[in-house]
């Protein structure tokens, strides 16, 4: 349910067409709500079909893009999703099953997965630490800014745990395993 959400807030933050949504969401709310580009082009319609947004009047012209506004009624959908009580979400990810699996079958190949996925974590860190520099550092952010910021230090912190944690489960498997010391004979 939160794919319409996402697209609405998208919108009504500056009317755009699909392709630039879509630009969007790979510069942004991607970060942690992600989407395909036919995911969005389908939500669109229909969006628009339940009458929560519309195609902005253009004079006609061949290969122009359709630009979308929200209506009196998106933004009374997205205002009482936002009020609405929501439970957490427990976390699925399936690097921690994987770790999981292998207290059972063993370790082997598992370590340089981790190893990829810190590499990706401290870049997507970096990568919201240049957001936050070049977005944030400058001025003090208005109201709507502040709440902007708030979620990609979100986002900042859940990559600096993602870091720490894996650089110990690295440690973890660079030692060896409890049954397997050499005793002195």
């Amino acid at each position: 349910m939160s794919l319409p959400h996402a697209i609405l807030t998208a919108l009504l933050e500056k009317p755009s067409s699909g392709l630039e949504l879509t630009r969007r969401f790979d510069r942004s709310i991607g970060f942690f709500w992600s989407a395909t580009h036919q995911q969005i082009y389908r939500e669109l319609g229909k969006l628009e079909q339940a009458g929560l947004i519309h195609a902005l009047p253009q004079p006609p012209s061949r290969g122009q893009k359709r630009a979308y506004e929200v209506l009196p009624a998106g933004r009374a959908e997205l205002t009482g999703w936002v009020s609405r009580s929501q439970d957490p979400k427990p976390i699925r990810d399936a690097l921690l099953l994987r770790l999981r699996a292998a207290a059972v079958v063993g370790r082997d190949g598992l370590e340089p997965e981790l190893e990829r996925h810190l590499v990706s974590h401290r870049r997507q860190l970096a990568e919201y630490t240049a957001i936050e520099e070049r977005d944030f550092a400058a001025v003090e952010p208005s109201g709507e800014d502040r709440l902007r910021h708030l979620v990609l230090r979100a986002g900042i912190g859940l990559e600096i745990f993602w870091i720490e944690w894996l650089s110990e489960a690295l440690a973890e498997f660079r030692q060896p395993p409890a049954g397997d010391q050499v005793h002195p004979g």
